[in-house]
């Protein structure tokens, strides 16, 4: 089981990602970033590669997708807030995306 990300290493584990257009999401401890692709087959295409990283990590984003636009929140529920593995999924999906 995860545990929610400390507040001693957490700056230096959400740096890199807000640095890459993730956002602190207001009101709860998580992280979001909206994914924009060439088109809707190109974003189903993602959200497939990544959904099976996330299978593989048993660790699954709150998410949505429009057309080509794909929103997409990270946070761990099990430990009420931000964890390791939503790091990890986030540079996996940032990976994912090139």
């Amino acid at each position: 089981m995860s545990e929610k990300l400390p507040e001693t290493g957490r700056e230096a584990a959400l740096a890199p990602l807000l640095a890459n257009g993730w956002q602190v999401t207001e009101g709860r401890d998580a992280i979001a970033k909206t994914f924009t692709f060439a088109n809707f087959v190109t974003a189903f295409g993602w959200m497939t590669r990544a959904a099976i990283w996330a299978e593989k990590m048993n660790h699954h984003p709150e998410w949505s997708n429009v057309y080509k636009t794909v929103e997409v929140t990270l946070t761990t529920h099990d430990v009420g807030g931000l964890s390791d593995l939503d790091v990890k999924l986030a540079r996996k999906m940032d990976a994912l995306a090139g």
